[in-house]
């Protein structure tokens, strides 16, 4: 899967343009490298995302092809507000 659409999938980003715009802006890694919108994603990949002061690293458990219930991130206190450094 694309890691700008992982992005959006796993709801880090509201939109996909918002997702690619962040990796062009070099504030997302993958595996510690700075990488492209289309660089594929794997399971066991981790990620790390920048937004403003806040910094999440995500270990790639597993992918999907649907976007994930809105009812998870509004649990985690808003778009994973909670699990920096934990696995989705």
């Amino acid at each position: 899967m694309r890691l700008d659409k992982w992005l959006w999938a796993t709801r880090l980003f509201k939109t996909r343009s918002l997702a690619q715009q962040a990796v062009a802006g070099r504030r997302v890694q993958l595996n510690g490298d700075r990488t492209k919108p289309a660089h594929m994603v794997k399971a066991g990949d981790m990620v790390v995302v920048r937004v403003a002061d806040w910094r999440w690293e995500v270990k790639v458990k597993a992918l999907s092809e649907r976007r994930g219930p809105t009812e998870f991130s509004r649990a985690k206190g808003g778009r994973f507000a909670d699990q920096a450094a934990d696995e989705v």
